[in-house]
């Protein structure tokens, strides 16, 4: 019997390999014959035919600044008539970054999404809520059609204070809450400063996108609110969530990959890592028809869990690591770029050299990101009511370009 499940199991590999393949194959011949940044790179690669997944190696990586020089319809493999959606993010240079959507792209997302909530126990019985910071304002959206489609009642996104988040938690009902984790860490802090039991709450889970589990929050949370706690995997730019999900086992993270096809390479070099050690993802989609990413470099470190889940699913798993693979910061999902932001900053100063350190700091329940300008005398050259405006004037064009809030302090010393 043993034998004979063993079998199974290695003909549904090789089936699952061979539809990866195909759809492989159909990704890069519609970039080649759409996409002339695609097109060009692969003839440079001098790779003319992809007969195996091992093929992919030989093709160029995307990174995020190809997003930046081709905005806005560059990377397109379909014409603007087959768009019914147009995504925008806050990007990591001077422009948005933009992905696209026909109808087959959000159709499929829309599978997704459902998939990782059913994987979640959400189903049609449940309440669910949508609280995301605006950098994840496509997130909501999309949070907010998958819960549809599994038919469960969904209210969406909407910026309300920790204290009337909770009270539609309680008068609502709500079962389901999808948001991240320094929100899910202020409203338990918020609930028991009001000394608001869990139990007055009907809420059975909590589904965290946007960061890793620091270690630490996870489990807090489910010991403090007495739920389950899921973890799901997405990009903020492109192409949205629930790339990967966890499943009732909590063990690792399903990819989706009959739709996105996962490698982890060595950062430093580009070349694969050995089975089971940690590296930078990089994420080829197989079907989205509109904007085909073909090994994009996410800059998240993760590694490949070998071991068979025990829910039976074949589908590739990855544990998500903390650290990044890059300069930029994490912050709530949104990706900053550290020397975008510093060359930014010089502008918004009118200064031509700046000293400053960057951090992850959390106000009021949403992450931030603090500035610390070390003071010198080119700081003082003017009036301290100039500079004090200048600085306000920073902050809010810093917050407008990136999507998240900034915050500038000045300091006497490098920290």
């Amino acid at each position: 019997m043993s034998e004979q499940i063993n079998m199974t199991a290695d003909m549904d590999d090789n089936d699952k390999a061979q539809r990866q393949l195909e759809r492989l194959q159909a990704t890069l011949n519609r970039a080649c014959k759409n996409v002339p940044f695609h097109r060009n790179r692969i003839r440079e690669a001098g790779l003319s035919d992809i007969t195996g997944l091992e093929d992919i190696e030989k093709l160029p990586f995307m990174d995020r600044t190809h997003l930046a020089t081709h905005y806005p319809y560059g990377l397109f493999a379909v014409p603007l008539r087959d768009i019914v959606r147009i995504h925008t993010a806050p990007g990591s240079g001077t422009s948005p970054s933009i992905s696209g959507y026909t109808k087959t792209d959000l159709m499929i997302w829309k599978k997704m999404i459902a998939g990782a909530y059913a994987q979640a126990n959400v189903t049609d019985r449940d309440i669910l809520l949508v609280h995301l910071p605006p950098g994840l304002a496509n997130w909501a959206r999309d949070y907010k059609d998958g819960g549809e489609a599994v038919g469960a009642g969904v209210i969406p996104n909407s910026p309300l204070s920790v204290a009337k988040t909770l009270m539609v938690l309680r008068d609502y009902k709500v079962t389901t809450l999808v948001t991240t984790p320094v929100f899910a860490r202020h409203l338990t802090a918020h609930m028991f400063d009001r000394e608001c039991h869990p139990n007055e709450l009907n809420l059975k889970q909590i589904i965290l996108v946007g960061e890793p589990d620091d270690g630490h929050t996870i489990s807090e949370l489910r010991d403090s609110l007495h739920v389950d706690v899921w973890l799901n995997y997405g990009l903020s730019e492109i192409p949205g969530p629930a790339i990967a999900y966890e499943c009732r086992y909590h063990d690792g993270l399903h990819i989706n990959d009959d739709h996105i096809l996962p490698e982890i390479i060595d950062p430093a070099t580009g070349g694969p890592v050995p089975a089971g050690e940690k590296g930078e993802l990089v994420l080829t989609t197989l079907s989205a028809r509109a904007f085909p990413l073909i090994r994009f470099r996410t800059g998240d470190m993760a590694q490949f869990i070998s071991q068979a889940c025990p829910c039976g699913a074949a589908s590739t798993r990855i544990k998500w690591l903390a650290e990044q693979a890059d300069n930029y910061m994490l912050i709530s999902g949104i990706r900053v770029s550290q020397a975008q932001v510093r060359e930014n900053l010089k502008i918004a100063l009118k200064m031509p050299t700046i000293g400053c350190s960057m951090e992850k700091s959390c106000r009021s329940g949403a992450d931030i990101l603090l500035i610390s300008l070390i003071m010198d005398e080119q700081l003082f050259s003017d009036e301290i009511k100039n500079l004090q405006q200048l600085m306000a004037h920073a902050e809010e064009t810093l917050t407008e370009q990136n999507g998240i809030k900034v915050k500038i302090r000045l300091t006497q010393q490098r920290v």
